[in-house]
Formats: structure tokens, C-alpha cells, sequence
């Protein structure tokens, strides 16, 4: 026994350790080592809305066909209120649209007012900096609309940038922003009513606007005395999309059924119906 305990006190010698050091150090030990507790994992919008059981829509109802607050039914309609509500039916949840102007867009999105704008909104790189696209549903650009009268004389950028031309904007938005890009000398003016808007041009209080060529072919339909203006070639290239909150898990999910109601006839339906 004297041998055993003298041969345990040259080991514990060579790795210079105490015997009861070494003692206290493997009693101190715990058996298992206790994991931290996971951390709660956020819940996304999309998982948010189906909770809530609610889809918020931010809508101007000024841009036909896109998205109209008709007077006599008090009702919104247009292409992005079908198309509004064929989301909220695809998320099984119901639709709240929420009034908006062109000029409060990006401020009311900031606010979190709405869960996405759907109102023939246009993909800007500022407004991507606030939320995400999701795939487009239209390919366009800015062209002019006049009556048809004058429509020879406002084929180029350089026959409306003259101080006699008499251009008409709706206030905010991406029509002002490019008049005012690219026109110097023309005399433009806001119009506040984008509804009423193409009436002034019709009556000759304006002599154009410069607005997205779907909403130009729209507009000549309704109002004979208009035309538009090259609309199969654009001054610029733009694309309309539905603009969402920043949240991957809602895009995807957003992008997955456009691309199915674009594929399954379900978006060329309501689009002839307002378009054709």
C-alpha cells in the first residue's frame, strides 16, 4: 500500500500538480454542461398578417385603371384592388384598403400604415430603399398624352421643353419627379386631382401630361378628344410591381402567387377587363 500511494505521488509530481489540487479540480467539475436557452425567433410579417387575419392595402383611388374610389359606389375598383384582394384570398385573410396620396406615399409606408402599396405603383430605387419588390407585373415608361390635335407636336423631349408648353402634373409621384428631371423651360403645373387632371387638357388649360404609357392608352379610351403618344416607345423604362414591407417570408410568398396568377390566366383575366 506504501508502494501504491508513493508511485501516485510521482505521477502527480511529473505534471506538477498537488494532489489535492488535482482532487478539488475533478471534483469541481459538473457532470454535464448545461446549453443556453435559444434565443426567440421572431415572428415575420407574413406570419403577422395571417395572425392578425388581416391584410392592410395602401391605395391613392386616383390612377385608373389601376386603382379608382368611384364616386356613386363609394367603392374602390380597378386591376390592383381585384388584384388586392386575390392576395388577401390566397393568404386566407381579409382585405382593409387604406387610403393614400402620391405625395404621402412613401411617408405613410414609413409608418408602417399599410402592409403594401398596390396602386399602379411604379419600382424606384428610392422606394426600394424603404421596402421590396416583388416580381413586375407590367413593363412601360413615361410618354405624353395631349389632345389629339396636337399630338404631332410632342413627339420628342425637345419639342415640350419650350417655355409656350404648357405641361400638367399630378402633385408627388413619379410624373412630376420626371417632368421636373427633364424639363427646364415648359411651364409646368400641379394638379392635386389626378382624377380631373386630363379634363384640363381636354378643355386646352393644359397642353399635356407625361405619364405612364398604360395610364395614356387608358385615358384615350375614356376621353376621344386625347391621344397618346408613341406609347409603344417611352421616353424612359419603368416597370410596376407591388411595393411591401421590408419582410422576406411576405415577398416570397408575394412573388410566388403573382407568378402563379400570372401563369394560370388569373392576372391576363382582370387585366383585359381593364385594360382592353
Amino acid at each position: 500500500m506504501k508502494k501504491s500511494l508513493l508511485s501516485s505521488c510521482i505521477a502527480l509530481a511529473i505534471v506538477g500538480l498537488p494532489a489535492g489540487a488535482a482532487f478539488a479540480q475533478t471534483a469541481s467539475q459538473p457532470a454535464a454542461a448545461v446549453a443556453p436557452a435559444a434565443a426567440p425567433v421572431a415572428a415575420s410579417r407574413l406570419d403577422a398578417i395571417m395572425a392578425k387575419g388581416t391584410l392592410r392595402v395602401g391605395t391613392t383611388g386616383d390612377y385608373r385603371p389601376f386603382s379608382y374610389l368611384n364616386p356613386e359606389s363609394k367603392q374602390y375598383e380597378g386591376l390592383d384592388i381585384e388584384m388586392a384582394q386575390s392576395l388577401a384570398q390566397a393568404l386566407g385573410v381579409k382585405l382593409e384598403l387604406v387610403p393614400t396620396t402620391w405625395a404621402n406615399l412613401m411617408k405613410d409606408f414609413e409608418a408602417d400604415k399599410f402592409d403594401a402599396a398596390m396602386s399602379g405603383v411604379s419600382v424606384t430605387l428610392d422606394r426600394a430603399k424603404k421596402g421590396y419588390f416583388t416580381i413586375p407585373l407590367m413593363r412601360e415608361g413615361k410618354t405624353p398624352i395631349a389632345r389629339c390635335t396636337d399630338k404631332g407636336k410632342f413627339e420628342t423631349l425637345a419639342d415640350i421643353d419650350k417655355p409656350e408648353v404648357r405641361v400638367i402634373v399630378n402633385a408627388g409621384g413619379t410624373n412630376e419627379k420626371f417632368a421636373r428631371a427633364n424639363l427646364k423651360k415648359a411651364n409646368i403645373e400641379v394638379w392635386k386631382d389626378n382624377v380631373t387632371i386630363f379634363k384640363q387638357i381636354a378643355d386646352g388649360k393644359a397642353d399635356l401630361m407625361m405619364t405612364d404609357s398604360s395610364e395614356t392608352l387608358y385615358q384615350q379610351k375614356l376621353n376621344p378628344q386625347l391621344c397618346a403618344v408613341h406609347p409603344d416607345k417611352p421616353f424612359d423604362f419603368a416597370e410596376k410591381a407591388y411595393w411591401l414591407q421590408r419582410d422576406i417570408a411576405f415577398k416570397e410568398f408575394a412573388d410566388q402567387w403573382l407568378h402563379l396568377q400570372m401563369e394560370n390566366g388569373g392576372y391576363n383575366t382582370i387585366f383585359a377587363k381593364w385594360f382592353n
